[in-house]
C-alpha cells in the first residue's frame, strides 16, 4: 500500500519535451486516482454519473418492494392454515381449551375420558357437514368416493403388571391393529366393533385417527386472487407411551394446496398476476443489469492491476506486492454479484408459485 501511494503522490511537473512513456506514466496515475474515487468524485472529476450506485439503489426499492408484495400475499395462505387448524381442534378435541401445552392439545388422565375423546371424535366427523361453518368437507378419491377414516391402536405384544409386587412381564414387540370405515358411519364404530375398543392400557401405546378433509380458501376473492383448494391430512393421536397416567391429545395437519379445477367467480376481478410478473421480470433484468456492471468493473479493475504491475515491472524492476494487490479488489462487487444471482434465483420461483 505505502508503494502505490507513494506513486500516486509524485510530481506532475513535466518538461516541455514529454515522451511517450511519461504520457503513458501520466495516464496509468489518472487511471489510478480515478479508480480510487468515490462516486461523488468520479462525477465532479469527469462528469460520469455512477450508474452502479443508482442501479443499486433501484434494485433495493424493488426487491423489497417484491418481498412485501410476496408476504402479503401468502400472508393470506398462513393465517388459512393457523385458522383451520384452530377450528379442526375445536370439532374433533373436546374440551379443547384453545391453548396448546408443550405441544399437545388436550390430556385425559381416565379410562373413561380417552374412551369419551375417542368417541367424540368418531361422533364429530360422522356430522362434519352439519358442524363445520367453513367450506370443508370429506376427501374423496379418483372415483368420487370418500375416503375412509382409519383408526390404528399400537401395543406391546405381551404384558404383565404388578406394581405392588415390583414385577413385570413385557414383550417390547409392537402390534398394530387398524381398521377402516365410511365418514358417515364413523358413529357407529363403537357398536360394531366392541372388540376393536376393548383396550389394554397397560400395553397401550399409542392410537392414531388419520383422515382426509378437503378446503377451500374463499378469502383470497376478496383479494382479487382465485381461491385454492386445499387436502388436509389430519392426524389424531392419543399418546400413552409414558405410561404415566397421563394421556395426551396430538392434532396435526399436513395441508396440500393446488388449483381449483372447476370454478367459475362473477362480480369481483379474476385472478390477474401478469402486472406482478411483469414486476419480478423487471426485477430479474435490473439485477443482471447489476451483475454486469459489477462484473465489468473487476474486469476493469484486473486489467488496471496488470498495467500497474507491468509499470513497476520495466520500470522500476519491482514486484507489487499482495497488499497492494489486494486494493484493487472490492470485496463489495463479489457480494453483489452474489445477492443478484440469489435475487434472480428467488424471482423466477416467485413467478412460478404466481403462475401456478
Amino acid at each position: 500500500m505505502e508503494l502505490l501511494v507513494r506513486y500516486l503522490d509524485r510530481s506532475n511537473s513535466f518538461s516541455s519535451d514529454i515522451t511517450q512513456d511519461l504520457i503513458k506514466e501520466e495516464s496509468l496515475r489518472d487511471d489510478l486516482r480515478y479508480y480510487f474515487m468515490s462516486p461523488c468524485e468520479k462525477y465532479r472529476t469527469r462528469r460520469h454519473i455512477p450508474w452502479k450506485m443508482g442501479v443499486q439503489i433501484l434494485k433495493i426499492v424493488m426487491i423489497t418492494t417484491q418481498l412485501i408484495l410476496f408476504g402479503l400475499n401468502n400472508q393470506l395462505v398462513v393465517a388459512y392454515k393457523e385458522e383451520t387448524t384452530m377450528a379442526l381442534k375445536n370439532l374433533f378435541l373436546k374440551a379443547y381449551t384453545g391453548v396448546d401445552e408443550d405441544d399437545y392439545s388436550v390430556a385425559v388422565y381416565t379410562q373413561h375420558a380417552v374412551f369419551d375423546s375417542l368417541f367424540y371424535v368418531l361422533h364429530q366427523y360422522s356430522q362434519l357437514g352439519r358442524l363445520s361453518v367453513g367450506p370443508i368437507s370429506y376427501a374423496e378419491d379418483e372415483n368420487g368416493k370418500f375416503l375412509p377414516l382409519t383408526i390404528c391402536k399400537a401395543y406391546y405384544k405381551r404384558g404383565n403388571r404388578e406394581p405392588s409386587d415390583e414385577a413385570y412381564d413385557i414383550d417390547a414387540h409392537l402390534e398394530t391393529v387398524c381398521m377402516s370405515h365410511d365418514p358417515r358411519t364413523a358413529n357407529m364404530w363403537k357398536t360394531q366393533n366392541a372388540s376393536f375398543f376393548d383396550l389394554d392400557f397397560y400395553r397401550l401405546v399409542d392410537i392414531k385417527i388419520t383422515f382426509q378433509l378437503k378446503g377451500i380458501n374463499l378469502q383470497t376473492v376478496r383479494h382479487r386472487e382465485l381461491p385454492d383448494c386445499y387436502l388436509f391430512h389430519v392426524t389424531i393421536t392419543f399418546d400413552n407411551q409414558c405410561h404415566s397416567g397421563k394421556v395426551k391429545l396430538f392434532l396435526d395437519i399436513d395441508a396440500e394446496s393446488s388449483t381449483c379445477k372447476d370454478w367459475k367467480i362473477s362480480g369481483t376481478a379474476q385472478k390477474n398476476t401478469h402486472y406482478l410478473l411483469m414486476f419480478d421480470g423487471f426485477v430479474i433484468l435490473v439485477c443482471i443489469t447489476s451483475a454486469v456492471l459489477c462484473t465489468r468493473s473487476i474486469i476493469l479493475a484486473v486489467r488496471l492491476l496488470q498495467r500497474f504491475s507491468q509499470f513497476f515491472q520495466e520500470n522500476f524492476n519491482h514486484k507489487v506486492c499482495a497488499e497492494d494487490q489486494s486494493e484493487f479488489l472490492n470485496g463489495w462487487y463479489v457480494l453483489v454479484i452474489v445477492s443478484d444471482l440469489l435475487a434472480i434465483i428467488g424471482s423466477i420461483l416467485k413467478m412460478e408459485i404466481q403462475a401456478k
